[in-house]
């Protein structure tokens, strides 16, 4: 869906001013949240978007709100901007990493619901997907009430229990053996060495795959939800209907 994709045109530049960030691999300076970044201009566009990663912002070429800048921009607070009117400031950075759970929430549930055709499964997706995107559409203080934690956790109760049938699904029709015990949801496999290794199925939920080797692995079907993959060297691999991968995620790894 497109209003889930970053539009940084119709946002005021929320990423470049309401988070914080440190000097790191990512960034090469620090920043305090609601300090402007030295390289957003007046019009709310970043000066130096051409060569972020020549000149060593990392950090903002994985980053992604899937959308909630324009949302937050646009429809929270009406289109005034935070240099128009600056006393709204502080809610408004306030607001923006809030709507940006409830978009990637967004994300992975409109995954679930392409995956979960019907069945009480797929109407608890779409009652869930009803509930985060009314909460989108609310005032700041709306926004901000949120009981992010809670919502948090039936969402990814559902997304398990999608990806649990989906990968069930696949080994039978397919006869997919099943993965290696060491492949594990949340498991350190950090710099791991899983070069054309046969992952097909495999829950990685929340996985450390940071720098790990994954050249011409087969990912198909299994299960990304966070995973970590940071500098993960994913040439070759095979990663057609990997679940609940995301754009940054592919964006921080080596493809």
């Amino acid at each position: 869906m497109s209003r889930l994709e970053a539009d940084c045109t119709r946002c005021f530049g929320l990423c470049c001013v309401a988070l914080p960030f440190a000097r790191s691999a990512d960034f090469p300076v620090d920043k305090a949240g609601g300090e402007p970044c030295r390289n957003l201009l007046a019009d709310h566009r970043c000066g130096i978007h051409d060569r972020l990663a020549s000149e060593g912002w990392r950090g903002c070429v994985t980053f992604d709100c899937f959308g909630a800048g324009q949302q937050v921009s646009q429809v929270t607070f009406g289109g005034v901007s935070w240099r128009e009117a600056p006393g709204t400031a502080p809610t408004m950075y306030a607001v923006l990493p809030v709507m940006r759970q409830l978009h990637e929430m967004l994300v992975h549930l409109h995954d679930a619901l392409v995956l979960e055709t019907e069945g009480p499964l797929r109407d608890g997706v779409t009652a869930a997907l009803a509930e985060v995107d009314a909460a989108t559409a609310g005032s700041p203080e709306q926004v901000l009430a949120v009981d992010l934690v809670a919502l948090r956790s039936r969402v990814g109760e559902l997304l398990r229990d999608v990806s649990a049938r989906e990968r069930a699904r696949r080994r039978r029709r397919d006869g997919i053996p099943v993965p290696p015990r060491r492949v594990r949801a949340g498991a350190d496999l950090v710099a791991a060495d899983l070069q054309g290794r046969d992952l097909r199925t495999a829950d990685l939920r929340g996985a450390l795959l940071i720098a790990a080797d994954l050249r011409d692995a087969d990912l198909r079907w299994a299960d990304l939800l966070g995973a970590d993959l940071r500098d993960a060297d994913l040439r070759g691999a095979r990663l057609e209907g990997a679940l609940f991968l995301t754009r940054p995620q592919l964006a921080a790894a080596r493809t």
